[in-house]
């Protein structure tokens, strides 16, 4: 990156922040504490449930770094490990917003790991990244009872980006590029198709493939290149992706879309026809927009910038999830939620 560029770049994001701070704000709300399960534990992730909980692995602060090995590979950089460095003991709350522990883990390996309910109480735990081997892949997705037993291990493939369970006990599955183009062995002369080439799959409650978004369904939408944004409400999934970032709904295996102008979206929130995008790149990383589905496209009615109930900025780091009509925020030990019918459909003169 030449000086000249990366002056002209750093310009450019400033004046983008500026403009973003100058948006209308909505404040999210406060709607429970996120209590660790035991003294000294640090929440590795969290995800949101089918019915708007918030599902959270916690671990002990000095067992963290295991849980998110990489490899530096000299003068590139560092890449995330499919596996943990060792196995390190884990607990999985629930919160409804109490918390109830919902699993104990004495030995996780899976790196960078998400988590989400299952029915009968089950937890399942899904590790991002999963190595090709010709003696078989990585299992990186871990069913668990409530006494942290193994129940069932399977391959759900590298590179995924999003995990969202129904009441059912289906997943879906949204991959990032890496998962969709392949890497680690996966792709590769000789070995298997990346099990995410098709950017979004469902599984089900036997985690077999056995939904896949194509092309050919897609229609005028396009395949996905990385899923940005996924939104499991009930047995209907909603998806914005890269790279044209339309707005896509599987209903009954059917995909519907609806061209979108607004890029880089992370997070969707869905209310009949009223749409929620949240997130953006680097200055957007807290914008929201607002806007109804018609016809074949979205068409934005408010934008805003989300803050904390007390005015305050969200940090770049706060994790955010849609389910439904709702945005929930997790930041540290506080869970923020924000409803589609918070938002005004307009800002006000």
């Amino acid at each position: 990156m030449s000086e000249d560029w990366a002056r002209q770049w750093e310009r450019e994001n400033a004046a983008r922040r500026a403009a973003v701070m100058a948006l209308p704000t909505v404040r999210a709300r406060h709607h429970a504490r996120l209590v660790a399960p035991q003294e000294g534990d640090v929440r590795v992730s969290a995800s949101v449930g089918d019915s708007g909980e918030v599902v959270a692995l916690w671990s002990a602060a000095e067992d963290v770094p295991a849980l998110n090995s990489t490899t530096t590979v000299p003068d590139l950089a560092a890449f995330p490990d499919p596996r943990a460095s060792r196995a390190v003991a884990a607990r999985v709350t629930v919160h409804t917003p109490d918390m109830a522990v919902a699993a104990r883990i004495s030995g996780l390996s899976l790196a960078f790991p998400d988590v989400q309910p299952l029915p009968d109480g089950h937890v399942m735990v899904v590790g991002a990244r999963c190595r090709w081997r010709p003696d078989g892949p990585d299992r990186n997705a871990v069913v668990y009872d409530a006494d942290g037993s193994v129940l069932a291990e399977h391959t759900l493939g590298d590179g995924i980006e999003h995990v969202q369970t129904t009441r059912r006990g289906e997943t879906w599955v949204g991959y990032f590029d890496e998962g969709v183009y392949g890497n680690f062995g996966w792709g590769e002369p000789g070995s298997d198709p990346p099990l995410g080439a098709c950017g979004l799959a469902r599984f089900s409650a036997a985690l077999t493939q056995e939904w896949r978004f194509s092309e050919d369904a897609a229609g005028a939408w396009g395949g996905i290149s990385d899923c940005y944004a996924l939104n499991v409400d009930g047995d209907t999934a909603w998806a914005c992706y890269y790279m044209d970032f339309p707005i896509v709904r599987i209903q009954n295996d059917t995909v519907t879309g609806w061209h979108n102008g607004i890029e880089g979206a992370r997070t969707l929130a869905v209310a009949g026809s009223r749409i929620a995008l949240f997130g953006g790149y680097g200055p957007d990383h807290d914008r929201l927009v607002v806007g109804v589905l018609d016809g074949d496209r979205f068409h934005p009615t408010g934008e805003y910038r989300v803050v904390q109930p007390d005015g305050r900025t969200l940090p770049s780091s706060a994790d955010v999830a849609g389910r439904g009509e709702g945005l929930h925020v997790l930041l540290d030990d506080t869970w923020l939620r924000l409803d589609v019918e918070d938002i005004p459909a307009s800002p006000s003169r």
